[in-house]
């Protein structure tokens, strides 16, 4: 049983919603969305935090109120005070699940596109590819980061399917919990809001170790405080609009520098730099192209593994946008041009410009230069002395990018699972300008664990937090795959044609099967690295630093399926229903069969174009 305050509407919530339904008609006639209220600057900044009026509607739906909100009927209500067919046994969710998502819908086709194309370039490939670089040479280095690059495609695909059809807050636990089984939702909503809660810390101390390239005399705490309170700004006082374009404008200065690189890279790769010298493929003959053998390319895996996390943040961004359908898989299409130029060109060159024996990597058992990107590296041995500290600005942008992306990635999967009784339904909690409020502030609060940077365990801190959020991605891509399978097996078995996805997945079921597969591969090579890791001796805290996410996604499944004795969900009673924005399928059927018709007039060039983009 729930407790008695969880059941009821608080009657400071019902006041507030008696005062927004009172002057509803006049914020509709100044073209204001349900909830946002014109008025002085300072009054305007209070009233944003109270709650929404739709998660207020939910909230009552979930007390089993009869209760009307603006035209959504209380049979609606209370027709969706269950997900059909029993998504989550229990805590069921409240009614809201069903209703429309009281987050705001202010996310542009623009945002999305650079969320895709450069939203998780950050740490893992500026910083962190030193490491991989260390432990498996430059062809260890390319083939690990395009192995789980052909795995992030089908990955986004099957998200991208599923999440045009259903854009839902938290995409992630709620895929899993309505086709795989409450618990393992329940533990994937976790292990996700887990990752980029520790990676909100990780990314200050990150950006505190690229500060230190300068020589700056300053108390990393200063850094930290002045890092935090930025991407707190943004994400508290400015919402999801505040986010988008945050992200818009670090991924346009994240793709022009790494694109900058590349073609850099291939002129001093020719022997165009100051130097004259001829690089070409010297380092993968002398020291090597492969270091550590087989185990060095598995070292590899759970570095890219980390460097990619963030890909699928596009599919989390659907319930805060207007019209998913149309700017999603354009969106999604955009992975394949990330994968392929920003990550395999880029490390192709690093591997080329830079020994994996070289001192200052990451990683490397010299510890005179920690915080030193292979790409600061490479412009630095390459005789260009004005370039590296540049490159390390573009650094530092990037790594606060991803920290303002965690702060977004945990406070969505936070709120979803206090939405969906899977967590403290406080952290369900909307406020007017469509900020999951609470989420936000506990997300903002545990970034405070970057103060450690101002300590001498910085290292310690950086390979620990690293450790925890790493695997963490193998999980969530896993259960997206296997979600997606399942998801196409109701849709079949329920009676649903292929040409009713607004959107479908370029690689299908197959490619979802082999997207599981080897999501498995990867994780048991990791299992390997964990027990006997290279360049290192077996020890206890290595083998936790490289598999700690494990034991944690374990532990949580196990706890829920034993305390609430769920079930593994049926194709034939999965709830395709609840979420959907459209279901109106004659109508949605005529809109793609134009579309469609307009693109088959048009060359073949325009439609390979469109196919790819």
């Amino acid at each position: 049983m729930r407790k008695e305050s969880d059941s009821i509407v608080t009657d400071c919530e019902k006041q507030s919603l008696d005062s927004l339904n009172a002057n509803n008609s006049d914020h509709k006639s100044r073209g204001y969305r349900t909830g946002e209220v014109k008025q002085g600057r300072w009054s305007s900044l209070y009233s944003s935090f109270l709650p929404n009026e739709l998660y207020l509607a939910q909230k009552a739906a979930d007390a089993g109120a009869d209760y009307d909100i603006n035209g959504i009927e209380s049979s609606t209500l209370s027709s969706n005070s269950s997900l059909n067919g029993g998504v989550l046994a229990s805590p069921k969710p409240g009614a809201g699940a069903g209703l429309e998502s009281p987050l705001s819908r202010k996310l542009k086709g623009r945002h999305l596109q650079m969320i895709a194309m450069g939203g998780s370039i950050g740490t893992g490939l500026f910083v962190n590819s030193g490491k991989a670089l260390s432990n498996g040479g430059p062809a260890s280095l390319l083939l690990g980061f395009a192995i789980i690059g052909m795995m992030l495609y089908v990955v986004v695909h099957a998200l991208g399917e599923m999440a045009v059809v259903f854009p839902v807050a938290g995409s992630f636990s709620a895929y899993s919990a309505r086709f795989i089984d409450p618990a393992w939702g329940f533990a994937m909503g976790w292990n996700y809001a887990l990752q980029w809660l520790v990676v909100f810390p990780l990314e200050l101390v990150a950006a505190s170790m690229t500060i230190e390239y300068w020589d700056v005399k300053v108390n990393n705490a200063l850094w930290i405080a002045i890092f935090w309170l930025i991407i707190v700004a943004i994400n508290l006082f400015f919402g999801v609009r505040g986010y988008g374009e945050a992200e818009f404008i670090f991924s346009l200065v994240k793709i022009s520098a790494v694109v900058g690189f590349i073609i850099l890279g291939i002129v001093l790769t020719c022997g165009g730099g100051p130097t004259g010298h001829f690089y070409g493929a010297q380092y993968w003959h002398d020291p090597g192209a492969f270091h550590n053998g087989f185990k060095g390319l598995c070292a590899v895996f759970v570095t890219a593994a980390f460097a990619f996390s963030g890909t699928e943040l596009v599919g989390l961004a659907a319930a805060e946008t207007s019209n998913p359908r149309k700017t999603l898989p354009s969106a999604i299409k955009q992975v394949f041009w990330r994968i392929t130029i920003f990550y395999i060109v880029a490390l192709t060159l690093i591997g080329l410009l830079v020994p994996y024996n070289n001192p200052l990597l990451l990683g490397s058992r010299s510890h005179i230069s920690a915080t030193a990107s292979p790409f600061v590296i490479a412009i630095h041995n390459a005789g260009i002395n004005a370039l590296p500290s540049v490159m390390n600005a573009v650094i530092l942008i990037a790594i606060l990018s991803v920290g303002n992306s965690s702060v977004y990635g945990c406070s969505r999967t936070l709120a979803s699972l206090g939405e969906l009784g899977l967590a403290p339904r406080a952290l369900g909690y909307v406020d007017r300008a469509g900020r999951p409020l609470i989420a936000i502030i506990l997300t903002c609060l545990f970034g405070l664990l970057g103060f450690v940077a101002a300590t001498p365990a910085e290292s310690q801190v950086f390979n620990w937090l690293l450790a925890l959020s790493g695997l963490s991605s193998i999980f969530t891509w896993g259960s997206i795959c296997l979600a997606h399978i399942l998801f196409r097996r109701a849709w079949k078995i329920q009676g649903h044609s292929l040409e009713e996805l607004p959107f479908k997945a370029h690689s299908g079921v197959p490619g979802s099967c082999f997207g599981l597969v080897l999501n498995g591969l990867v994780l048991c090579a990791q299992t390997w690295i964990a027990i006997s890791p290279p360049n290192e001796h077996p020890s206890v805290s290595a083998f936790f630093q490289a598999f700690l996410a494990v034991p944690f996604v374990l532990v949580c499944y196990i706890v829920y399926k034993i305390r609430f004795k769920t079930k593994f969900i049926r194709p034939s009673t999965a709830d395709l229903r609840t979420g959907r924005r459209n279901i109106d399928v004659d109508a949605l059927l005529a809109e793609l069969k134009a579309e469609n018709d307009i693109l088959q007039s048009k060359p073949w060039y325009y439609r390979l174009y469109k196919f790819w983009c």
